[in-house]
């Protein structure tokens, strides 16, 4: 039960990282940067949100347990989720530059372009469905490893 309820909280805290990655993934590209900087750029700010609500709130040291030190911590979430970071550059390129989603995208810019959203085309709309299915693969993955690796106490 009690790793359910981490998963959970580990759930939750990963909205807010997808949130902050996706807001700065979105910006970036709807402004025109490539896919693979505003991915950079929106790992980088939400690793920082997953460490700082990680250590806090899903993996808080138990009592009796050795006290962090704060930096290797850091560092190994940084690592932690750069495995995650990278299957997801592997699986954007998969799907945007091999695949080509964006091809099958439009009948979802037909339905922006019904609701005001005139600016969405195939292209920025494959960009963004690739990364909505990037996020059921890792998810999961950074879990695993966050709890098994980056914050794993010595008792």
């Amino acid at each position: 039960m009690k790793k359910l309820v981490q998963f959970i909280k580990f759930g939750v805290v990963g909205i807010s990282n997808t949130l902050i990655s996706e807001i700065i993934y979105i910006f970036v590209v709807c402004i025109g940067g490539h896919y693979s900087l505003a991915n950079f750029l929106g790992f980088f700010i939400s690793v920082l949100n997953a460490y700082y609500w990680g250590n806090k709130y899903v993996f808080k040291p138990q009592e009796g347990d050795e006290p962090r030190v704060w930096w290797k911590v850091l560092g190994k979430t940084y690592i932690a989720y750069s495995g995650g970071f990278l299957l997801d550059m592997v699986l954007l390129f998969l799907w945007i530059d091999v695949l080509h989603i964006s091809n099958y995208m439009q009948p979802l810019v037909e339905i922006c372009h019904m609701i005001g959203v005139e600016s969405m085309d195939t292209i920025l709309m494959g960009e963004l469905v690739a990364k909505v299915i990037n996020i059921v693969v890792i998810v999961p993955i950074n879990f695993l490893i966050n709890k098994y690796w980056a914050y794993k106490q010595k008792n």
